[in-house]
């Protein structure tokens, strides 16, 4: 079954997947539709994430890879309206530059302003 995923710096050495951690443990989310993969991505942005490439993948093949690296992975069906955690890690396991960094699990306690979730509602709304 063909799904997409989101990648960083696709096609280079310093290739990374986005993830999103629950607990103590990191998921890959693995999207049906294109346009919603497209919608998360832009979401991302909007937190000042990097932006994403929606890449498309086997199922199959992206959770043998979760599997063989000790991810576990969020199925994403179509038309379900996934947005990413309201925290971030406060510093990724994977940046830019490509200089690899451990981070930490904690998540950070910074809240979002009125105006920033306001912002990200008539995004949201914009987007259907």
């Amino acid at each position: 079954m063909r799904t997409y995923i989101l990648l960083y710096n696709s096609g280079t050495d310093n290739e990374g997947i986005h993830t999103i951690q629950i607990g103590d443990q990191d998921f890959v989310l693995i999207f049906e539709s294109e346009d919603d993969a497209i919608r998360y991505a832009l979401l991302l942005e909007a937190q000042d994430f990097p932006t994403p490439s929606v890449e498309p993948i086997d199922r199959e093949e992206v959770e043998d890879f979760c599997l063989s690296s000790g991810y576990e992975w969020k199925f994403i069906s179509e038309g379900m309206l996934e947005i990413p955690p309201e925290n971030n890690v406060p510093q990724t396991d994977w940046n830019e530059d490509g200089v690899y960094s451990p981070s930490s699990s904690e998540y950070s306690e910074a809240e979002m302003s009125a105006f920033e979730l306001e912002r990200i509602r008539r995004q949201l709304e914009g987007l259907l």
